[in-house]
């Protein structure tokens, strides 16, 4: 059931876990790549489980800090961990992760303690400490001072307090039950306000770390005393000018008294006697600070001058009054005003400097200095105000303007009354256009393009499609393309691509073939429509993609001779000799001219096989009696296109019972048996040397004399009209193109006697051509090839490269 399978789940995965997880210590702040442990050592497992069951780490939590190496299991830390980020004043602190085991599945629990290290200094949150003291607090009174705070834990935390010298006071520090300590200031002799009315000194807290790290504030006592001084203004009488279009809470003036006495009795009161309406209704005072604000706004025409009279009154009751006259200044209260005379609605890009944009007047219908105006244009403009007769400014360009960046401009003129009070200013806004003149040629999106087109293709394909465009505006945007000669000799361009002159798109008009033509290259010039027009050209590559539209070409064995050639095999051959290779290629390229070869047909297909890769055949079983002589096969060469197309090559071979298996080509001789080759020529010459004893030293002595002769001349032991009218179906097939007559040389300087097989004898080339001494002539050319009695060479030479079985004699 799944509840049954559920508690199995549960008792796998939770069996392995330790009750007692891997424990670890690290500083805080420990640099990344820093070792932690080798946590597989310490869970008990090898090497060979660590990669085997994929080890991993789960973060308890939302970053992972520590990372493992899975070859070594070493613990590393990943990234820095600030101890109090983590666990602020909480001790231990303690990250934890999980270790998970696959095959079978176990989960691991780790901890790692991060130690605190002394990497902060005491913190006063105030800077400055104030005490007040009464000069009648009797000495060895403690005063609780604000405690340091230190972020870091332990003897890292804040240890002690000292002070600087004073001549009042000392520090005492205290230990709260929690291990924290606080400070605690001890007065040591009566404190004298009229001798010093303030006592300022630093602290400066201590921590217990290795440097030992510190904070420090200043302490400023103020020393209390009897009322006994009444409140004194610093002026008697106060005199200030207020606008008469001051707004509502403005500040008027601001009144100070000073009271020698401190305390309560050193605390003043500001007020305003109120010894008129117009005053109460129009002027309030801060009790606090002394300020005078307005309660409304003020009207020079009605009241040109205001009295107010301000009683200052300490704690104990005592008082003192000031006066303070507020004058009433007329302001300048009309704005100037700004009329547009003359306006250009479009500028040219390529107007000159000092060109006339607009004509405007500015006028002010107050009088003297609150009439004089001047202007000014806000903001950065290609633009300078010019002053004209009398009231009059014209608007005149400064520099060069560019419509492609900037297509038209805000002007912003403001007028301002500069010798008003306050000053007043008007702005007039008003649009100046840029129109366009054709200064940008069109720019392609591309340096160059590439485009791509499958050969046999449809007249008249889209291939792709180029674009430029103009930074111009209306018609100078306007692009056109149109081909180019790539060379300035060219007449006309390619006439096989075309270009769309409206959108860019690249047609080609005719059919291309692969094999004949693999790229073309034309230029094509964007053209706008300005006046005059610009242009700008760029290269279209356009690459031609081959297709399998050629069929292989046989080009050995050859098919159209006549009559068709043969290949020779002689009966004595062996499973995996070589007969033929047919050799073909294919015009087309990349995976349409792979080729493979395969076996179509044959008077006995069991007694060939085709390579499919080299198109080699080989015998695929031994000669026989009942084999006919003359073979015919068919091999079907085919590419690798799709769909693929092939061809067939016709191949005759002749199987011949009188061709020697000692003669094969030099590339058959190493796959034949030389231990039953050695012995037939060891028994013959072993009858060969026992005749030689039964002679007489005569007989034998001519006999020696006679080959040595034979050595210099050489001795035909076959005509040349005899195998050629044994082979004339081959020499006539073009299989044979030479005579096969050999020398046989018979040396008497070996051990043991021994044939040469030299190289034939031509009756076409001339007779220095048979050679001299050993009949060699041309060994440098044709090295000689081992045969199967050890030291006996084999010279062929000659023969032509595909035939494999010519020039083997008849035994």
């Amino acid at each position: 059931s799944e509840q049954e399978i559920e508690q199995f789940v549960s008792c796998f995965c939770g069996f392995a876990e330790i009750s007692k997880p891997p424990w670890y210590s690290v500083p805080e702040e420990a640099a990344r790549g820093s070792l932690v442990g080798n946590i597989v050592k310490d869970l008990g497992l090898t090497a060979e489980e660590l990669s085997t069951r994929q080890v991993r780490l789960v973060p308890v939590g939302e970053k992972q800090y520590f990372q493992l190496d899975q070859h070594t299991g070493d613990l590393f830390v990943r990234e820095q961990m600030d101890r109090e980020e983590l666990c602020g004043q909480s001790e231990p602190c303690l990250v934890r992760f999980d270790v998970l085991l696959e095959g079978p599945l176990q989960s691991f629990r780790a901890e790692v303690s991060l130690t605190d290290i002394n990497d902060h200094a005491p913190v006063f949150l105030n800077k400055e400490i104030i005490l007040k003291i009464s000069e009648t607090t009797k000495p060895k009174a403690r005063f609780l001072l604000e405690s340091a705070q230190d972020p870091d834990v332990g003897n890292n935390s804040v240890h002690h307090y000292n002070i600087s010298s004073n001549g009042y006071f000392h520090i005492y520090t205290r230990q709260r039950s929690d291990g924290r300590r606080h400070a605690e200031l001890v007065l040591d002799r009566e404190l004298d306000r009229e001798k010093q009315a303030e006592v300022v000194f630093s602290i400066t807290a201590v921590d217990g770390g290795f440097p030992p790290r510190s904070g420090t504030a200043v302490i400023r006592v103020v020393v209390l005393d009897a009322n006994d001084n009444i409140p004194v203004f610093t002026q008697n009488l106060y005199k200030v000018r207020v606008l008469e279009n001051s707004s509502e809470d403005t500040l008027v003036a601001v009144v100070s008294a000073k009271d020698l006495d401190s305390g309560m009795n050193g605390e003043i009161a500001y007020s305003i006697v109120q010894n008129s309406e117009d005053n109460r209704e129009t002027f309030k005072i801060n009790s606090e600070t002394g300020q005078i604000r307005l309660k409304k706004t003020l009207d020079y025409e009605e009241i040109k001058t205001y009295e107010i009279d301000v009683q200052a009154t300490d704690g104990g009751g005592l008082s003192a009054n000031c006066k303070v006259e507020v004058g009433v200044q007329d302001v300048n209260d009309n704005a100037p005003e700004v009329t547009i005379t003359s306006l250009t609605s479009s500028l040219s890009e390529a107007a000159p400097l000092n060109t006339v944009v607009a004509l405007f007047s500015v006028r002010d219908r107050d009088s003297g200095d609150n009439g004089r105006t001047s202007c000014e244009l806000l903001g950065e403009q290609p633009f300078s105000i010019l002053p004209l007769v009398g009231e009059a400014y014209a608007l005149v360009t400064l520099e060069a303007l560019d419509r492609e960046k900037v297509s038209g401009y805000n002007v912003t003129v403001r007028a301002t009354v500069d010798a008003g009070s306050p000053p007043l200013t008007t702005t007039q806004t008003f649009t100046v256009d840029i129109s366009d003149v054709n200064d940008n040629a069109p720019v392609f999106n591309q340096t160059s393009y590439t485009m791509f087109v499958r050969e046999n293709n449809i007249p008249g394909v889209l291939v792709g499609a180029i674009s430029a465009a103009d930074s111009d505006a209306g018609p100078n945007a306007k692009v056109t393309y149109s081909l180019r000669p790539v060379y300035p000799a060219e007449q006309d361009p390619c006439s096989c691509i075309s270009v769309n002159s409206e959108n860019g798109h690249v047609f080609v008009l005719r059919p291309l073939d692969y094999e004949q033509v693999r790229q073309l290259e034309v230029l094509v010039s964007a053209t706008d429509a300005g006046s005059p027009p610009l242009s700008t050209n760029v290269t279209v590559r356009l690459l031609v993609v081959d297709e399998n539209d050629n069929a292989p070409l046989v080009l050995h064995p050859a098919q159209d001779s006549s009559p068709p050639s043969s290949e020779l095999v002689p009966a004595s051959a062996e499973v995996g000799d070589l007969v033929t290779k047919v050799v073909a290629v294919d015009a087309d390229s990349g995976q349409n001219s792979w080729l493979s070869f395969h076996l179509l047909r044959a008077t006995d297909p069991g007694l060939f096989a085709v390579g499919s890769q080299n198109g080699e055949v080989r015998l695929r079983r031994p000669v026989t009696e009942r084999d006919a002589v003359k073979q015919k096969l068919e091999v079907l060469v085919r590419d690798n296109g799709r769909p693929p197309l092939s061809a067939t090559a016709a191949l005759n071979v002749l199987l011949l019972n009188g061709l020697s298996q000692e003669h094969l080509p030099q590339q058959e001789l190493a796959v034949q048996d030389e231990d039953s080759s050695l012995t037939i020529y060891l028994i013959v010459s072993l009858v060969f040397v026992s005749l030689l004893f039964f002679t007489s030293v005569a007989a034998f002595v001519a006999c020696k004399v006679f080959k040595r002769k034979e050595l210099k001349g050489g001795h035909v032991l076959y005509g040349t009209c005899n195998l050629q009218s044994s082979l004339a179906d081959g020499a006539a097939a073009g299989t044979l193109p030479h005579a096969y007559c050999y020398e046989i040389n018979l040396t008497t300087g070996s051990g043991n006697s021994e044939f040469k097989f030299l190289k034939p004898i031509l009756p076409s080339l001339p007779p220095q051509h048979s050679g001299t001494g050993r009949g060699v002539a041309d060994t440098e050319d044709f090295p000689p090839v081992q045969n199967s009695m050890g030291d006996a060479a084999l010279d062929i030479s000659g023969t032509p490269p595909v035939r494999h079985f010519n020039g083997l004699p008849f035994n």
